[in-house]
C-alpha cells in the first residue's frame, strides 16, 4: 500500500491507497505513528482510495483515534467509502471519528 502525504499548513493529510488490512495495513501504521511523534498532531485521513477494512484495519484507526483523543484532538477522515462507512456503522463506531465529505472541509475544521 502507498500512503501519499500532503501538508495544508499545520495539517497533515495521509491518503492511504488500497485496503487497510492486516496484509496492507503496515505501511499505513507507520505514516500515522510518525504522525504521532509530533507536538501537535493535526491529521486528516482521506479514504478515498480506500476500498475497504478489515478489524485490524478498524482496530489501527481506533487506537489512532485515542491516541490523539488524549491529547485533545480528534481523528478526521475524509471522502469515506461508502463500503468503509458502512463498515463503521455496522459496528457502531462512527462516531469514534470525525467525518468530512471533502479534504479542504476537514483541514478547516482544524481552525
Amino acid at each position: 500500500m502507498k500512503v501519499g502525504k500532503q501538508r495544508f499548513g499545520t495539517v497533515e493529510v495521509l491518503s492511504p491507497d488500497g485496503p487497510i488490512t492486516v496484509e496492507e495495513g503496515e505501511e499505513f501504521a507507520a505514516a500515522m505513528e510518525g504522525q504521532m511523534t509530533s507536538a501537535n498532531p493535526r491529521v486528516v485521513v482521506n479514504m478515498e482510495e480506500v476500498p475497504y477494512l478489515d478489524s485490524y484495519g478498524l482496530e489501527l484507526m481506533l487506537n489512532f483515534a485515542n491516541d490523539l483523543r488524549n491529547r485533545g484532538l480528534p481523528l478526521k477522515l475524509s471522502m469515506v467509502t461508502p463500503t468503509c462507512r458502512e463498515i463503521m456503522e455496522l459496528t457502531e463506531l462512527t462516531s469514534e471519528f470525525e467525518m468530512f465529505d471533502e479534504i479542504e472541509d476537514a483541514v478547516r475544521s482544524y481552525l
